[in-house]
């Protein structure tokens, strides 16, 4: 062969530098270590939608539950998936905003500790240009992706509405932005904005922006205050005062 006609050697896939989200804070961390395996305890991640009653999201509501305090398990199960949301999308628009790529965690494992977010693990994905925008890859991986199975399973654990696990959804990624507006104001507003007008988000939420940040107003309920009298509302309750309990007839 020519020695001219020979090609250039093929770049290797560039790989997304996954440490800058975990300077943001915990939610946002995602073990990539190139080992080839995942650490000791972890499990892979569809594990977490298993169902039935010692899966383990059931046993992790449980836990929940007594951790906070309320013997009514739909409440735990809220507050769970409230954070389990959070952490993918914190994972996902982290990654979009900042890497301009999106992991899809197809292959991840996941661990869950005594305290704090879930940890997780997956082998490096490398960056995949690719005609789909960063909002249909946001849509896909995590909406998709994550939540949807996360919701099913959450769902056959303890009876919620769907309504409330998609205000979940839209109320955990109105929280990431919020962490991320100091770092990416107009990119992240905007993909955030595209996410809560298109289904199943959409209707979910009002999205405002003003001299202090983005504000975010969701049109349903966590049910976080039926923790106790002293709870109170999350930030962006639909409603401006606790509900009225009904009285127990002893």
């Amino acid at each position: 062969m020519n020695p001219a006609s020979t090609p250039p050697p093929t770049p290797s896939p560039q790989r997304p530098d996954y440490a800058r989200l975990a300077a943001i804070g915990p939610y946002f961390a995602l073990d990539t270590s190139a080992t080839g395996t995942p650490p000791p305890d972890y499990r892979p991640l569809p594990e977490l939608y298993g169902t039935g009653p010692d899966a383990p999201l059931a046993a992790r509501i449980r836990v929940v539950a007594q951790r906070l305090g309320t013997a009514e398990l739909r409440v735990a199960a809220s507050v769970l998936h409230l954070g389990l949301a959070a952490r993918f999308w914190s994972v996902g628009l982290g990654s979009a905003v900042l890497l301009g790529t999106v992991p899809t965690l197809e292959h991840a494992w996941a661990r869950i500790p005594d305290q704090g977010p879930i940890d997780l693990w997956t082998p490096p994905e490398p960056v995949r240009p690719d005609s789909a925008g960063l909002v249909d890859r946001l849509h896909q991986a995590v909406l998709v992706g994550r939540l949807e199975p996360l919701a099913a399973a959450v769902r056959a654990a303890v009876p919620l509405s769907a309504r409330l696990l998609r205000g979940n959804a839209a109320s955990a990624l109105a929280g990431t932005l919020r962490v991320l507006e100091a770092h990416a104001p107009g990119r992240v507003l905007e993909l955030v904005a595209q996410l809560l007008d298109r289904p199943p988000l959409a209707g979910s939420g009002s999205l405002l922006t003003g001299p202090h940040g983005a504000v975010f107003r969701r049109t349903s309920c966590c049910l976080y205050y039926r923790i106790g009298p002293g709870a109170g509302l999350c930030g962006d309750c639909c409603f401006t005062r606790p509900p009225a309990r009904p009285r127990r007839n002893d």
